[in-house]
C-alpha cells in the first residue's frame, strides 16, 4: 500500500522492478490509491510476464482496519480476483470485483468522492442548527432517523461530543487524515477531466478540503471529518 503512482510504478516496473524478482506462481495484489492508468501500467506489465496482479485499493479506514471489515475494490480478472480473497477476507468483510485492471481505482475514486460530499453536507447541516439553537446530538438524532440519514452521520459523525470513538471525539486525531482526502478528491478530478464527466459537487468538495486544509487550525493530519471546524469558523 503505497502513497502515490510514481512510487508504485517505481516499486514494480522501473526502479526497483519488483516484477522481474517475483515467482511465476506470485499473486501481486497492490492497495495503493492511485491513479486508474498506474494500475493500468502495472497490470499490463505484470501480464506481458505472465504474473497474476490485481489493484484492491480499500476503503474504511483505520477503525476498519482494527475489525477487519474493510471493503476491498479490485480491479483484474475474476479468477485472480478470487484467489485473493484467501488473504483479503482476513482484513475485510467485503471483496468487490469492479471490472478490469485500474477498475478498483475507479470505483475507490468514486466512492471518496461520495464521502467527501456527504461529510460535508453532513457538517454544513449540524452547523446550521447549531446556530440556530439546537443540540448537535438531537439534531442527530433526527436526522438518522429521517432522509438526511448518511453513513457520515451515522457512523462517524463530525461534531465533537456527539459520538463516541469517532475522531471527532478526540479532537479528531487518528483516522482518515484530510491530506489523504485531499490526494484521494484530486485523483476523482483526474478521472473526471479523462472521462470529460460533469462532477461539480466533486469540485467544490476538492475546493473546501484544500481551504480547510489551508487554514490556521486546518492541519492537513487531522482527521477529515474536522470539516467540521471550517463551518463552525464561518458561523
Amino acid at each position: 500500500m503505497l502513497p502515490n503512482g510514481k512510487i508504485a510504478e517505481s516499486l514494480y516496473i522501473d526502479g526497483a522492478a519488483l516484477l522481474d524478482k517475483v515467482e511465476s506462481s506470485a499473486l501481486l495484489i497492490d492497495c495503493s490509491t492511485v491513479a486508474a492508468a498506474s494500475s493500468r501500467r502495472i497490470g499490463e506489465a505484470a501480464k506481458q510476464r505472465k504474473l497474476r496482479a490485481i489493484d484492491a485499493p480499500v476503503s474504511g479506514g483505520v477503525a476498519g482496519a482494527e475489525a477487519a471489515t474493510l471493503a476491498f475494490m479490485c480491479g483484474g480478472e475474476a479468477a485472480d480476483v478470487e484467489a485473493a480473497k484467501e488473504v483479503l477476507t482476513h482484513m475485510g468483510a467485503n471483496i468487490f470485483h469492479a471490472g478490469p485492471s485500474g477498475a478498483g481505482q475507479v470505483a475507490k475514486a468514486c466512492n471518496n468522492m461520495l464521502l467527501a460530499i456527504h461529510m460535508i453536507g453532513t457538517a454544513e447541516a449540524l452547523q446550521l442548527g447549531v446556530d440556530n439553537g439546537l443540540d448537535p446530538k438531537a439534531l442527530s438524532e433526527i436526522m438518522l432517523k429521517s432522509s438526511g440519514c448518511n453513513w457520515s452521520l451515522e457512523k462517524y459523525n463530525p461534531y465533537p461530543g456527539v459520538m463516541d470513538g469517532v475522531p471527532a471525539s478526540r479532537d479528531y486525531s487518528g483516522g482518515f487524515m484530510v491530506k489523504l482526502m485531499q490526494k484521494d478528491l484530486g485523483l476523482a478530478m483526474e478521472a473526471a477531466l479523462a472521462s470529460q464527466s460533469a462532477t461539480p459537487m466533486g469540485g467544490l468538495a476538492a475546493a473546501l478540503y484544500n481551504l480547510h486544509a489551508g487554514q490556521e487550525d486546518g492541519n492537513p493530519d487531522l482527521d477529515f471529518s474536522s470539516i467540521q471546524r471550517f463551518f463552525g469558523e464561518q458561523s
